[in-house]
């Protein structure tokens, strides 16, 4: 004020220019003018300027504007914010609907561009996570909390700690969360699988963390997914889009939903003792339905009503069925064209010996796969140590070995013969173990192959005279040629001659 007074005295009693004031003050030539034109438009001279107060004379001097028109009415901006959540909503269709309004009821409307202005300055001033526009039904993002709650073994005594899942909705951010024992594939894509017949529909995104449970190949530009995602992206008809890497803006729905869920829900359970998930995860849920019912502070209703306004009627329907959770493993085809997993071998087709398969495993089946193409699915066994094989998994030479039976095996031989049947049957009753009779009765077959089968027969009955019906004995005599031989009888005894010294069997008695 030192200032304009000097600049209102030089100018009306001592009457110099505009520069010169300047000067003499030691400010700007346009600032004079603009003091004096001030003056004059206020009716302040030299002599009244002296009778004012430096408050006075500032108001006389900076009055207040005058508003342009008492009959505009301001727009209801909170629920300008909720409409733009709308798929299809702009600002431009907003401001002609608010202009045809207040037309019909005779006010004064913003025009367009005093609208856009004062909803994005209100939109400022709501929190940072809140400004950004979701599009109903477009993102449900996801999230493991902080925070983990203890779960007692009643048995044991055991504490472990249960994980918290978050889901939200981004238009309405409707709320979902769910405990779970660890945060593998398996339990996030569970809870998601939850989070989705919580809500009762899918939408369009899921936006997950790049944590190593779903991403396979963690990227800030082409994160890969793993193998359960993508099955769960087939099944629900839904795209994955992971947030950038140390990005949580990138969701933040989600980060302020894992901070409503440890203040309004977990707190309220920190004095509580929990021995299951099921009794946790039904505390919890009474807790989400208060959470969703919750009025908000600063926009009309709250995340149930939203969720009816704005999500509901644009989320996809679910599938008809629930999609069964799989664990996925790799492993190498082993030389007796098996693959192991947990103590128990599966059969694959054999000309993926030593190659890499991956297995994909269910509460009831197993399915293997080479590469994309799944090359064999058999019923998942728990028996440790045991095989289940597919005869056309093997090769043709396996396979005709295995289809021989005893019983087919003793038929071969009576075929030939009653000798090679009794050797046949012998090798069954007088091996340790059976394989070891079928292995035995196979090289008596190739001996029929190789010599003919009256040779074997031959063969057959000397081994059998000769108390050594084992395949080694009759390989040697055909090898030999004995069987073209007669066969040895043993010499009949002659009677014992009568003698005093020759007791007879009376004596015993």
């Amino acid at each position: 004020m030192r200032q304009i007074r000097q600049a209102l005295r030089l100018h009306l009693e001592a009457g110099l220019s505009y520069a010169q004031i300047a000067r003499a003050v030691g400010i700007g030539k346009g600032t004079v003018g603009k003091f004096i034109l001030l003056a004059r438009a206020a009716g302040v001279d030299w002599t009244v300027a002296q009778t004012l107060t430096d408050e006075a004379l500032e108001a006389r001097l900076y009055r207040p504007a005058v508003p342009r028109s008492s009959r505009q009415l301001e727009p209801d901006y909170a629920w300008i914010h909720q409409e733009l959540k709308r798929p299809g909503v702009t600002l431009q269709l907003l401001w002609e609907e608010y202009q045809r309004q207040h037309r019909e009821d005779g006010q004064s409307a913003y025009k367009y561009t005093s609208f856009c202005v004062k909803y994005r300055a209100w939109a400022a001033a709501l929190k940072r996570s809140m400004r950004q526009i979701h599009v109903a039904g477009e993102r449900l993002f996801v999230d493991y909390a902080g925070q983990t709650v203890p779960v007692i073994d009643a048995t044991s005594g055991e504490i472990r700690r249960a994980q918290i899942f978050v889901a939200v909705l981004g238009a309405s951010n409707y709320t979902y969360a769910r405990a779970t024992a660890t945060q593998n594939a398996a339990d996030w894509v569970g809870s998601i699988i939850q989070a989705l017949e919580f809500i009762g529909g899918v939408p369009r995104l899921i936006v997950p963390d790049q944590t190593r449970a779903l991403i396979a190949r963690p990227d800030r530009y082409e994160p890969a997914v793993n193998r359960l995602v993508e099955e769960f992206s087939d099944h629900y008809d839904v795209a994955v889009l992971p947030a950038r890497p140390a990005h949580p803006r990138d969701k933040p729905k989600v980060e302020v939903g894992v901070q409503v869920v440890e203040r309004w829900i977990l707190a309220r359970l920190r004095n509580r003792r929990f021995f299951s998930l099921a009794e946790l995860n039904a505390a919890v849920g009474e807790l989400l339905s208060e959470l969703n019912q919750r009025p908000f502070k600063k926009l009309p209703g709250c995340r149930a009503s939203a969720f009816d306004a704005l999500d509901r009627p644009v989320l996809r329907p679910l599938p008809a069925a629930r999609m069964p959770i799989a664990r996925f493993k790799r492993a190498r085809v082993n030389i007796d064209y098996h693959v192991e997993l947990d103590g128990h071998y599966y059969s694959v087709p054999h000309r993926l010996v030593r190659s890499q398969v991956e297995l994909r495993i269910t509460g009831t089946t197993v399915e293997i796969f080479a590469g994309s193409q799944r090359v064999a699915v058999h019923a998942y066994s728990s028996r440790r140590g045991a095989h289940t094989t597919i005869a056309e998994h093997m090769p043709a030479s396996h396979r005709a070995h295995r289809e021989w039976t005893p019983q087919r095996l003793i038929q071969w031989g009576e075929r030939i013969g009653a000798a090679t049947a009794a050797v046949v049957r012998w090798q069954m009753e007088h091996r340790p173990h059976p394989e070891q009779g079928y292995r035995a009765c196979l090289g008596l077959q190739r001996l029929a192959r190789q010599f003919g089968e009256p040779r074997l027969e031959a063969a057959c009955a000397r081994a059998l005279s000769i108390r050594s019906p084992t395949y080694r004995s009759v390989a040697s005599i055909l090898a030999s040629a004995l069987d073209r031989q007669q066969t040895p009888t043993a010499p009949a005894q002659a009677a014992l001659p009568l003698h005093e010294n020759v007791r007879g069997p009376d004596y015993y008695h």
